[in-house]
């Protein structure tokens, strides 16, 4: 473990980071939890709740969390500037290349050949932290005795917050934390 391998880990994470931060969770945990095992997955998931509470993209809080974590400020520069940097050099060139070629048939189709790739890595990631949030660290399938009722409930809740009453997620977020933070501190 290194400073050059922590900045390789981040600059290929912002280099296939297509689709936004939570397209970027899955590469994320490839890359810091079973590549290289800089954290576990109850680390992972406390890390991806706390880049959701923070302002910025999740995949740079990361970094700069994984970094502070690893190496204290200068890992955290290091992990944040190979996170940043393939986006810098992509974005520049593809504003040349659509500025120029905006209209050819091929890159729209490109285009739009990436939108179902970026829904499934979103969905992969929700779908496996909802797996840790409900069963932890068991099997799936090792019986309902290892399900998480409190979470289970609490992310029913939140889940008919958001698409029923179209309640704010950050609103939606406090609250559950609260009463989480509540719940299990008395318990």
């Amino acid at each position: 473990m290194s400073l050059a391998a922590l900045f390789k880990a981040f600059f290929q994470i912002g280099l296939f980071s297509f689709g936004g931060g939570m397209a970027a969770i899955p590469l994320i945990q490839e890359g810091i939890v079973v590549k290289h095992g800089w954290l576990t997955m109850t680390q992972f998931t406390d890390l991806i709740t706390i880049a959701e509470m923070t302002p910025g993209p999740i995949a740079v809080n990361s970094a700069t969390f994984v970094g502070m974590q690893l190496y204290g400020l200068p890992g955290a520069i290091i992990a944040t500037a190979g996170c940043i940097l393939p986006s810098c050099i992509i974005v520049s060139l593809l504003a040349y290349v659509y500025s120029k070629y905006s209209e050819l048939f091929w890159i729209k189709g490109a285009l739009s050949g990436l939108r179902p790739a970026v829904v499934a890595l979103i969905a992969s990631a929700g779908f496996t932290i909802f797996l840790l949030a409900i069963f932890g660290e068991s099997k799936i399938f090792s019986g309902f005795k290892n399900i998480n009722l409190l979470n289970l409930l609490l992310f029913s809740a939140g889940f008919l917050a958001l698409r029923k009453w179209k309640f704010s997620p950050i609103h939606t977020m406090i609250l559950c934390g609260l009463f989480g933070g509540i719940v299990y501190s008395i318990f």
